[in-house]
């Protein structure tokens, strides 16, 4: 008999945050199109007059980055590999990590598509209020990536899970990168945070390369994962898996009606 999954407090967590930052977007969203509609012209197209809208934003990921820099019992081992406390030694001292071409590919393909965001904010085209959507709607994909599907771990790094991700300290770097454009307070604190974390990260990362490989630190096995934060992407993935022949036959079967139908 099968054994029924028990969500943990971490599971649960993740879950409360894609709930929370779906909301948050969504209020952003409402928020921003009002005011452009009513045409106030100002810098984040109206939030401002609603200070505790930018208030809350500000104050919930300012929080969460400052808990990531201390060891936490409730946050994932991704993000908690790089304590101390978590590295229990295998035995075995060959340290492997995700290369750093696979890496370097993360960072240039981030870095050219938050390009492009900038240059048209820079044209004009974007204001900062779409910056600051676009940011919040990083911050719903980044707990997509953690639950469901992640494009990092599946085109790029190829990890295993996020407990063995070699980027995953770098969210909220990746989550704020549009508002490096944004000249505003809320904005460039922010930024200035995230880059703190990642920097730590990495530093710590060199200095202390075996508590972030499986080979080397016995806390990112599978066998003592308590998360289970997983198992939905695995479920996915072994649907896809499953129906894979069956979703290309039927995608070729309406593609071919579409065309005759011309």
């Amino acid at each position: 008999m099968k054994t029924p999954l028990r969500w943990s407090k971490t599971f649960l967590l993740h879950y409360w945050k894609l709930v929370f930052r779906s909301m948050l977007f969504l209020a952003a969203g409402i928020t921003y199109v009002y005011n452009r509609i009513h045409h106030t012209g100002e810098l984040f197209g109206g939030f401002e007059r609603n200070s505790l809208l930018l208030s809350v934003i500000w104050i919930i990921f300012a929080v969460e980055m400052v808990l990531r820099f201390f060891p936490s019992g409730i946050e994932s081992m991704g993000c908690q590999k790089q304590f101390a406390k978590n590295y229990r030694p295998t035995g075995r001292e060959e340290v492997r990590l995700q290369s750093w071409k696979r890496t370097a590919a993360v960072f240039l393909a981030w870095v050219a598509l938050n390009g492009i965001f900038g240059a048209l904010y820079l044209a004009g085209i974007f204001d900062a209020g779409i910056m600051l959507l676009i940011a919040l709607a990083y911050s719903v994909c980044d707990m997509i990536c953690i639950l469901f599907f992640c494009p990092f771990q599946t085109w790029f790094m190829k990890n295993r899970c996020c407990a063995t991700c070699r980027i995953y300290n770098w969210d909220f770097a990746m989550m704020f990168t549009p508002l490096i454009f944004v000249r505003n307070g809320y904005a460039q604190t922010l930024v200035l945070i995230s880059l703190a974390l990642l920097i730590k990260w990495e530093v710590l990362l060199r200095l202390h390369p075996e508590r972030f490989s499986e080979n080397t630190n016995a806390c990112l096995a599978c066998a003592q994962c308590q998360e289970k934060l997983c198992h939905h992407k695995k479920q996915l993935q072994r649907f896809i898996k499953r129906n894979a022949a069956r979703l290309h036959t039927e995608g070729n079967f309406l593609f071919k009606g579409d065309r005759n139908a011309q």
